[in-house]
């Protein structure tokens, strides 16, 4: 049995192909609570189920990858999300961190909670391969895989004993599978970039990016500079085809002649 696994797996990465016949996800719907309506199509939260082959033949490149990109240093360095040692509470203490020490300095920190709706669905392959090629450094058998792993994949629905008919996959990470977390990191990749350019304080934990500019009294400059630096990532974003989550996205100021964190207004791009 294992032997046999082995040569499957050393075939795919060999020959650069993902097999087609282990590409389909099976998509079973679960309420979120137990105590919700479930005539509302909206209680229900989509699980996605991939082959175990498939997962296993995932993990071997993952591992590989992973390390490529820990020596070529190819991580963003502010991005806790779906990286070793790294957790929420690494985002949460690096920000706010940051933020204590602008109040003890006396001065005003403004702090922009960006979220994205549906983000892993709406990654589109081609520029997923070209951040692949151009930011990460594959190239032939190792990309020709990639390409193999995300086009041509399907899915369909089961519900007891019914099931819809099997649709197209044409964008997105394949949910649920090992790569997926690793390769939407890769994907936001360029973000970092506009920050950067700007000399922004940001930090991100998969999906949700923390932006931030320290105000002194008097000096509104940061905040020209923060409003060109949302306006390039909505147009990066855009170009992208990630869009932010309205009801999540907000905008809050910490001051410290007041007392607590006051949240100004919910901010839509």
């Amino acid at each position: 049995m294992i032997p046999d696994l082995l040569q499957i797996v050393n075939t795919s990465l060999l020959s650069g192909v993902f097999p087609q016949a282990i590409k389909t996800a099976v998509i079973k719907p679960l309420l979120k609570k137990r105590t919700l309506d479930t005539s509302v199509m909206n209680n229900y939260r989509p699980i996605s189920n991939l082959p175990i082959l498939s997962k296993i033949i995932e993990k071997a490149v993952f591992q590989q990858l992973n390390n490529y990109l820990i020596i070529n240093g190819c991580f963003d360095v502010f991005q806790s999300g779906f990286r070793p040692h790294h957790s929420t509470e690494t985002a949460l203490v690096k920000v706010l961190n940051d933020i204590h020490s602008n109040t003890d300095s006396g001065k005003i920190s403004v702090l922009v909670l960006l979220d994205l709706s549906a983000a892993f669905d709406t990654v589109d392959h081609n520029i997923l391969l070209d951040r692949l090629e151009n930011w990460v450094g594959l190239s032939g058998t190792t990309l020709k895989w990639f390409k193999s792993y995300l086009n041509e994949r399907d899915y369909f629905v089961s519900i007891g004993d019914c099931t819809s008919e099997r649709m197209k996959m044409t964008s997105g990470v394949p949910q649920g599978s090992i790569l997926g977390p690793l390769l939407f990191n890769i994907y936001m990749l360029p973000l970092a970039q506009i920050m950067e350019n700007n000399e922004i304080c940001y930090h991100s934990y998969a999906d949700d990016t923390h932006i931030y500019i320290t105000i002194s009294p008097g000096d509104y400059n940061p905040i020209h500079t923060l409003s060109r630096c949302i306006e390039q990532i909505n147009d990066w974003m855009c170009q992208s085809f990630l869009q932010l989550n309205k009801d999540k996205t907000e905008i809050m100021f910490l001051d410290p002649r007041k007392n607590g964190l006051k949240s100004l207004l919910s901010y839509s791009l």
